[in-house]
């Protein structure tokens, strides 16, 4: 599985991407209008620092208005992948911008079968949101991995992106569903950095090795 970071924040995007794991970045106007900055200038800064995919969504609702924007958005670099809702407009602004070559991300899929139809209108990822499912007492994995299995039956090439992820857990949870990405907050990420064998076993290797200084 790979990751990307779900964030538009540029410190966070600078500091993930030294680490060297993750393959993209993934936004969307919730994460944009928390850091107060014009979108275009914002996203082609993101794009400037992300080799890989850059996930930036439309805001229009008909589907000559998502193709216009679409067309906006992936003009500002070559590495934008643009969001588009999964509504009926949505499939059909998709299935125009695929035949384009213009890459695109089905997003707020709830339902293996929504994937479905969005990996039929052509689109290069469906996001499967986990957290919101498990809000309602659905199982936000088990859509993710019955997903991953129907696209793997049907030899679908849709890439299945895990998101709206809440947790270590729900990391660990869409590796385990086949999920070939995760989009992660930066909160997220750093705490599966972490484990307390690993935070031990430093402490412990310091406090040897100044012992056998002394």
């Amino acid at each position: 599985m790979k990751f990307f970071l779900d964030s538009a924040n540029v410190e966070e995007i600078t500091r993930v991407m030294s680490w060297g794991v993750v393959a993209g970045v993934t936004t969307n106007p919730s994460l944009v209008a928390r850091e107060g900055k014009e979108f275009m200038p914002l996203l082609k800064q993101i794009c400037s620092i992300v080799p890989g995919p850059v996930s930036a969504e439309v805001l229009s609702e008909g589907a000559d208005d998502m193709v216009a924007e679409a067309r906006e958005l992936a003009a500002v670099a070559d590495n934008v992948v643009v969001k588009i809702p999964l509504t009926a407009d949505g499939l059909a602004a998709t299935r125009e911008l695929s035949a384009q070559g213009i890459k695109t991300n089905l997003t707020l899929a709830f339902s293996p079968v929504q994937a479905m139809l969005a990996a039929r209108s052509g689109a290069t990822y469906a996001s499967l949101f986990i957290g919101r499912l498990d809000d309602v007492g659905a199982c936000g994995l088990s859509a993710v991995a019955e997903t991953v299995r129907n696209f793997q039956a049907y030899a679908v090439g849709t890439r299945v992106i895990a998101a709206s992820i809440r947790n270590v857990g729900h990391v660990e949870g869409a590796m385990s569903a086949g999920a070939d990405y995760a989009t992660v907050p930066f909160r997220v990420l750093s705490d599966c950095l972490h484990h307390p064998l690993t935070d031990q076993g430093i402490e412990k290797f310091k406090a040897d090795w100044e012992k056998a200084m002394k």
